[in-house]
């Protein structure tokens, strides 16, 4: 019987093991050194925030992976033979494959800085993170200032956890506006506003130079480049950004990039080996306006769908449907539809509302030459995914987009009273181009 082996319990590995098992009798192994059972990454912060327990993350029920005859081990890989097939784990133990999938996921970036080794300072993605974090910062007794190195959503989410149990927090973003290069201005500039709102020390434009150690080699402080201002501290996140977890490979003859490289069928160039999720490369670069690297946790199970297809004997190209993401910013909700990019590109034009209130906004991008919607961004107020994605596909225009928002509204019933002055702030905006 053919052994499929994937290293990785996040959502791509989890995903192709239940796709093979509802296709095929092969047997199936997952590999973790993260944690025993399949977890939802996303929900970490909550459990630090006491919305919820660790096991409340866990979509399924321990007994369903033995129902559903997925083996699941614990182990970390050290090494591969795709020669042998054979899997050397850290633990002294071996494993051999017939078909091997690396789900590996991703790991925070380090960027040669003085110090960053130092106990007290960590990352924020995985459950050895949180973890450490429990104990680093358990409360603002135990942790008198926090210092958060990295303006990204990682960032952001470090912030609350950290703001939620009252301890002080001091963000440093080296560009000169949150997320800039991701967020349209006025978008960035709100959210500037409310991290300041929650009490969170805000310093844009601010890198990092070292992290002093204390007598018992702990963080005592870090200090700024450009300033060398030394700020006291007990913790620090390093959230500048994730890169594929693929050190363990350097040994290996299965080619990367930044990540593991794969072909549109995600093979790499070993037979049999496949890649898939956040440590996966696309080898003829980004699918569409896609990045080659795409760490976000819907195309990894979009890729887990696809590989399954092609292991069960059915070859299946990865192909994304229309980008989508969401993310949170404390208590601003997020959402992205299609591509609306920091700056309008050639033949593209922003239009942008912004609330009253300084927590609600949308950014609508289209083409100027035909009027195609091409996509948006909405803060503080949800939308359905399946009318944007169906307008993106149907090529509709930016009247018929903004003439037909409630459509597209996840609760009319509360958010019925946008659309007329969103509405009326698109019609002065024609009338005045």
């Amino acid at each position: 019987m053919e052994h499929v082996v994937i290293i990785g319990n996040g959502i791509s590995g989890v995903t192709v093991a239940r796709h093979i098992r509802k296709n095929s009798d092969k047997k199936i192994t997952i590999i973790s050194g993260e944690t025993d059972y399949f977890f939802s990454r996303t929900a970490l912060m909550y459990i630090y925030m006491g919305h919820m327990k660790f096991e409340h993350t866990q979509p399924y029920e321990n007994s369903f992976w033995k129902k559903n005859k997925i083996e699941l081990k614990k182990g970390f890989v050290e090494t591969i033979d795709t020669d042998t097939k054979t899997l050397q784990f850290a633990e002294g133990d071996s494993l051999q494959y017939d078909t091997l999938v690396l789900a590996t996921g991703s790991k925070p970036n380090k960027f040669g800085w003085p110090g960053q080794d130092l106990k007290g300072v960590q990352g924020l993605y995985s459950k050895q993170d949180l973890d450490t974090l429990e104990e680093n910062a358990p409360n603002n007794k135990a942790c008198n200032r926090a210092v958060i190195v990295g303006g990204g959503l990682i960032g952001i989410e470090m912030a609350e956890m950290l703001n939620s149990r009252s301890i002080p927090v001091t963000f440093l973003v080296r560009e000169n506006s949150f997320w800039n290069g991701v967020l349209p201005e006025g978008e960035s500039a709100m959210i500037n506003r409310h991290i300041k709102n929650h009490h969170i020390d805000l310093r844009l434009s601010t890198n990092l130079k070292e992290i002093k150690s204390d007598e018992n080699g702990r963080v005592k402080s870090i200090v700024i480049a450009e300033t060398d201002e030394e700020i006291a501290c007990n913790v620090v996140g390093l959230t500048a950004g994730v890169s594929p977890n693929i050190a363990f490979l350097k040994t290996s003859n299965i080619e990367t990039g930044r990540g593991i490289l794969v072909n549109r069928k995600l093979e790499t160039n070993i037979p049999n080996v496949y890649a898939i999720g956040d440590c996966a490369e696309q080898r003829e670069g980004g699918i569409g306006e896609r990045r080659p690297i795409e760490a976000v946790w819907y195309t990894g199970r979009m890729m887990g769908e696809a590989l399954a297809q092609t292991i069960c004997g059915n070859p299946t190209e990865y192909k994304p449907a229309h980008w989508f993401n969401s993310a949170k910013f404390l208590d601003i909700e997020y959402q992205t539809y299609g591509w609306v990019f920091s700056k309008p590109r050639e033949n593209e034009a922003h239009f942008h509302w912004k609330h009253e209130d300084d927590t609600k906004c949308i950014t609508v991008c289209y083409n100027t030459v035909d009027n195609t919607f091409l996509g948006i961004n909405t803060f503080g107020i949800r939308m359905r995914h399946e009318v944007f994605d169906r307008w993106l596909t149907e090529k509709r225009d930016i009247d018929f987009v903004m003439q037909h928002l409630a459509q597209a509204n996840f609760d009319p019933e509360f958010y019925k009273h946008f659309e007329k002055e969103i509405l009326l702030a698109y019609t002065n905006k024609l009338q005045t181009a």
